[in-house]
């Protein structure tokens, strides 16, 4: 049955559902992860392999050469997802124990559409300092690390200051994983609308770095500068908005973009506009009706806050909008980074990549928008759907593959080498979890 037969009473209940569950299943599991071994233990001799004393020669192989703990260890599939808990979901500061159920979820993505083993590392301490400091110390461990839910402005400084020192791939999925995701839907929408990224109006609600990450990574798509507008709590990002020079990044998007110098409200800077890309305020209503109601025709509305929308879709579509998209799997059109992160960290991690790219975001973003295409898009299909592995194997080899050309790859691989790898990991990982759930290791609710 399609969302517009369906009763707004109903889908209000099927929205409210997700948490309702969440409440159960929490303390049920009491947490989504554990550490489960993935060498063999045929006796307890085995002990003197694993440990002491035959790992001693081990050590020393790696002390020789560095390098080697790749091949000895499993640095290169672990990821760390590291928080202070400031800005979690759309609940704000609620601190580093309240973040948790987020980082372990994020970990939990990770390992059954990644085949990534990936750990919450949730600090007691918002200094951006000392934030960095601790994941320069604790990357020996990884070979990845995952920024998640920091407040802006200091998420910006963390994530340049850690992709100039480290020697790993630091990704902040609020910036780069948002924005991966938003542009395979932009891709995709557009298509079904039948307009090119040149020549569309942007607005862009909200001006935090999510948004700042997502117009970024649309302009170096094609989207041109002066063709997106910013809004703020304050309104429009202008060049008149000299409150803003002390913020590098909203005041860098103040100079660049709204070519027309369009001042005052969301209403205002939406009249005639093709695209709303909105990563902002959790709603319903933060975005009216009849704001969406003067976009240009065949409007596309990305309306991506969680958990709640800042419209919901059907109103969105109620008012004209063509294409809409939510963060919600509950939901048609799905723009949310667990379509990202998963396969993007399988291709980096796979080639040992020192960094992961804007370039390797692009690779991804195209990748997900091809795999949608070959299904055949629709006003309610433009993203492909996390219960497809497929999806990011594909990501995974393009990902790897642009680390290669871009020469940030430690390790090189064939096509065949990273589909083959890609497929491996994550067909483990779902399998696993399939079996441990049959043979009551994981027990059901």
């Amino acid at each position: 049955m399609s969302e517009n037969k369906i009763s707004k009473e109903e889908l209000l209940r099927k929205a409210n559902k997700p948490s309702e569950d969440a409440m159960y299943m929490h303390p049920f599991y009491k947490g989504k992860i554990e550490v489960s071994l993935k060498s063999c233990v045929r006796d307890y001799n085995d002990f003197a392999i694993w440990y002491t004393p035959g790992v001693a020669s081990v050590c020393k192989d790696i002390q020789k050469n560095p390098e080697k703990v790749f091949e000895h260890t499993n640095k290169a599939n672990m990821v760390a997802v590291v928080s202070d808990g400031t800005r979690v979901l759309g609940l704000g500061d609620i601190g580093p124990e309240a973040g948790m159920p987020v980082m372990e979820g994020k970990a939990l993505l990770f390992k059954y559409l990644g085949g990534v083993d990936a750990f919450p590392i949730c600090l007691d301490t918002k200094d951006p300092d000392e934030i960095i400091k601790t994941v320069i110390n604790i990357q020996p461990c990884f070979g990845g690390i995952n920024l998640e839910d920091i407040a802006q402005p200091k998420c910006f400084y963390i994530l340049n200051e850690l992709r100039k020192k480290a020697n790993i791939p630091v990704w902040h999925d609020d910036q780069q994983g948002t924005a991966t995701v938003s542009l395979a839907g932009l891709i995709n929408a557009l298509k079904v609308v039948g307009k090119k990224i040149g020549d569309v109006k942007i607005v862009l609600l909200g001006a935090g770095a999510a948004n700042i990450r997502i117009g970024s990574l649309y302009m170096k798509y094609g989207a041109k500068p002066g063709n997106l507008i910013y809004v703020d709590s304050k309104g429009t990002l202008h060049k008149g908005r000299t409150d803003l020079k002390d913020h590098k990044e909203k005041w860098e998007m103040c100079t660049i973009t709204n070519e027309r110098q369009i001042s005052g409200s969301l209403a205002d800077a939406l009249k005639g506009a093709d695209v709303l890309s909105a990563a902002s305020t959790p709603g319903p209503d933060v975005v009216k009706k009849e704001w969406i109601s003067s976009m240009a025709k065949d409007a596309i509305v990305f309306a991506t806050a969680n958990p709640i929308p800042e419209i919901w879709p059907w109103d969105a579509k109620e008012a004209g909008a063509k294409v809409v998209a939510t963060g919600r799997s509950d939901f048609a059109n799905q723009v949310n980074n667990s379509l990202g992160f998963p396969g993007i960290f399988r291709g980096a991690l796979d080639v040992h990549a020192k960094t992961i790219t804007d370039e390797m975001c692009v690779a991804a973003a195209e990748a997900m928008a091809k795999y949608a295409q070959k299904k055949g898009l629709r006003e309610d299909y433009i993203m492909p759907t996390m219960d497809d592995p497929e999806v990011f194997i594909g990501e995974a080899v393009a990902v790897g593959l642009k680390a290669i050309e871009q020469k940030v790859a430690r390790k090189v691989m064939t096509e065949k080498e990273l589909r083959e790898s890609a497929e491996f990991m994550i067909k483990r990982a779902i399998e696993d979890t399939k079996l441990r759930m049959k043979e009551g290791i994981i027990k059901l609710p």
